[in-house]
């Protein structure tokens, strides 16, 4: 997948978000008769654009982002003499403007959702079915076996395996009761997921029951050699069912170098493959393997949803998605999530270019979850940010008057330095994650 297939298509991504967002500033103050004088796609120089009564609407060189400039909106403006100015407004209403960007992400988020149920509302046909537990895992010491059902998770109840992962990814160390069915029987257990040292986060060793699909192929490894593709279905391995993501690298490791034979599925089509396993540094480990990369492809079933249903489901997705949001927040802060997996632009645009590549289904997902994560980060009480201005806001309503100029300044500098490290320190994982290790 080309690099310009990602960026455009990251582009197309942030465009949309930035757009929508700054449009719930805009509406905001034109309804409070706020002046706005620019409203911009991107930072930096002037590329090109318009000017419509007062407000200039323009492209701007940096395409990563954008704003609105309202008239008395900085600090050491003065536009209290400025009727249209955003400080002559009351406190409420400048809340309101700010609050509305972040409100309009939430608003996308929803509404992407709402129309995919509309379009295939998709749940797990195997939903919380554990296929593989790893020997001297967190779930093995927990006593769960192949075959059991997670019909609850703190909580939680009938969680599906995205729930499942969230829950697990974000909490190491920290013991989660569970409750399971086995045998058309329930009962109750906790799991303590451990820290995965390779990938920062949460691994309680279960694995959902699933197909397995191949997402990449190495150039030169056997698999390639062999003739298997990115796309095709991984059925069985010299006979044994690949239900799980451990499945077939177990298979090959006791292998010992001896030719597999693959049952696989390709465009709904059944084919055999033999391939021969050879031992190399794979992931920087020294292994049997075939050269493969393979994500887990959940059974569904797609069905389609009435506007109100699809609704309700919608709401009820992104306000679970929001709570996963703040889990995974939390668990960096508390140091059970590791801050690498924070992910930037550069990380996203493959992410965005993969997405797009498998449909519109796909990409409007993606859509949907980045718009919630803004609206949700916006919201954070940053300097800066939407929520660092809500809070000023609040402050001066609670204590009856307004910062003073100096105070208010400080607060905007903090929040730069702040959002510079963070933007360092992201930018730093994202350049890691593509460099080769060592």
């Amino acid at each position: 997948m080309g690099i310009m297939h990602n960026v455009v298509w990251l582009l197309v991504l942030i465009g949309i978000m930035i757009l929508i967002h700054e449009l719930g500033h805009f509406w905001a103050a034109r309804l409070f008769k706020v002046r706005v004088e620019v409203f911009s796609i991107g930072f930096g120089p002037r590329l090109f654009g318009f000017k419509r009564g007062d407000t200039d609407y323009r492209f701007s060189g940096v395409l990563f982002g954008g704003y609105v400039k309202m008239a008395g909106d900085q600090p050491s403006d003065d536009g209290t003499e400025d009727p249209d100015g955003l400080t002559a407004k009351p406190r409420w209403q400048r809340l309101i403007v700010a609050f509305a960007g972040p409100f309009m992400n939430i608003v996308l988020a929803i509404a992407l959702v709402t129309g995919l149920n509309m379009v295939e509302f998709r749940t797990e046909a195997d939903r919380g079915v554990i296929s593989r537990v790893t020997a001297d895992s967190a779930a093995a010491k927990a006593g769960l076996k192949e075959g059991d059902r997670i019909v609850a998770i703190d909580g939680d109840k009938n969680p599906s395996w995205e729930d499942i992962t969230l829950k697990e990814v974000a909490s190491a160390y920290q013991a989660v009761p569970i409750t399971i069915e086995r045998d058309g029987k329930q009962f109750e257990t906790t799991i303590t997921p451990v820290l995965d040292a390779q990938s920062g986060l949460g691994e309680a060793g279960w694995a959902a029951k699933a197909q397995m699909q191949i997402g990449k192929v190495a150039p030169g490894m056997p698999a390639e050699k062999a003739g298997l593709k990115a796309g095709d279905i991984l059925v069985s391995a010299n006979g044994q069912d690949i239900n799980s993501s451990f499945k077939l690298q177990e298979i090959i490791s006791k292998s010992n170098g001896k030719p597999l034979v693959l049952a696989i599925e390709r465009q709904g089509k059944p084919e055999t493959i033999q391939v021969q396993p050879v031992f190399s540094n794979l992931d920087g480990q020294n292994r049997w393997g075939i050269g493969v990369w393979y994500g887990q492809k959940l059974n569904v079933i797609t069905t389609k949803l009435a506007l109100p249903d699809a609704f309700i489901e919608s709401m009820r997705a992104n306000v679970k998605g929001a709570s996963h949001i703040f889990s995974f927040l939390k668990g960096i802060v508390e140091r059970r999530v590791s801050a690498k997996n924070i992910t930037g632009v550069i990380g996203m645009a493959p992410v965005a270019g993969e997405a797009a590549s498998r449909g519109v289904s796909e990409f409007v997902g993606l859509m949907a979850m980045v718009s919630l994560n803004l609206a949700i980060v916006n919201l954070m009480p940053i300097p800066i940010l939407d929520g660092g201005v809500i809070l000023l806001l609040l402050i001066e309503m609670l204590i009856g008057r307004d910062l003073s100029i100096p105070v208010k300044e400080a607060f905007v500098k903090v929040g730069f330095v702040f959002l510079m490290v963070v933007m360092v320190f992201v930018l730093y994982n994202d350049i890691s994650k593509i460099l080769p290790p060592g």
